[in-house]
């Protein structure tokens, strides 16, 4: 749990950063993500996809975050998703290039396409990343309702970001209750079946903390005028060279990109 809310402080203390990536606007920071993430899905070139890779490490670069810091994010998220790209050469049919035991076949298509599907997904998540560490999280909900979102969406996500940090406070102060007991779930001379059952006291406690912070919160939201037709605020906030710029480089990447492969020339 402290890795995990020493992982959130991180990330949103690097957000505050000063860089040229970092001064940028959400909006423009958002648009350029889809942008990379829709075309590398589209995209079957792996040539391509390691140049699209090269250009967001450089962002990287430009936005002054570690790389290692972001290669373990990546690293961190790529279970979610790569065990689909690990499994694509035992089940695509196609050329039988090896034989495992059990009558486990690897096939040249499969190991083709799971390279493939890695390889998009390295890309997908390294945009991800550049977006989560250059800006905070509340500017990317912003980002978003202003490009149109709707506002029921837009209120949900950014009362979910607003008390995410809350909730892993409160989940802290259970885990330092329970350590002053001398409880430890990684202890093996403890019954696996006690632990389980202190785990299961966990999750209650957080649910009945989590409701209850839920009510107070609600109550004292609409103490000051709340309601399902209340405005989110948006600041306004004009568009400068430096973001027009990193639009105009990433179109410009990805038109030369497929207009070359068009041609075959990569």
């Amino acid at each position: 749990m402290g890795a995990i809310e020493s992982s959130l402080t991180n990330i949103e203390q690097e957000s505050m950063k000063e860089s040229i990536i970092h001064s940028l606007d959400g909006r423009i920071k958002v648009i350029v993500l889809l942008f990379i993430i829709v075309y590398a899905v589209y995209t079957t070139e792996l040539l391509i996809l390691f140049i699209m890779e090269v250009y967001l490490l450089f962002l990287i670069y430009l936005s002054k975050i570690s790389f290692i810091a972001a290669l373990k994010r990546i690293l961190l998220l790529l279970p979610f998703a790569g065990f689909i790209a690990v499994f694509q050469p035992f089940i695509r049919p196609g050329d039988v290039i090896y034989v495992l035991p059990f009558g486990i076949d690897i096939t040249y298509q499969g190991l083709m396409f799971g390279i493939l599907l890695m390889s998009r997904l390295f890309v997908c998540l390294t945009a991800i990343v550049l977006l989560s560490s250059s800006t905070s999280m509340q500017e990317v909900v912003t980002s978003f309702r202003k490009l149109g979102m709707p506002q029921v969406f837009a209120m949900l996500l950014s009362l979910m970001i607003r008390y995410l940090f809350m909730f892993y406070d409160e989940l802290g102060k259970i885990r330092n209750s329970q350590r002053s007991r001398n409880f430890d779930i990684f202890n093996r001379k403890t019954t696996y079946m006690w632990r389980l059952k202190q785990i299961g006291y966990t999750i209650t406690m957080m649910f009945l903390r989590s409701y209850e912070q839920g009510e107070k919160v609600y109550l004292s939201m609409l103490s000051r005028g709340y309601s399902a037709d209340s405005n989110l605020y948006n600041e306004n906030k004009k568009l400068g060279s430096n973001d027009f710029a990193l639009i105009t480089a990433t179109l410009c990447l990805i038109i030369s990109l497929q207009v070359l492969n068009y041609f075959s020339i990569i």
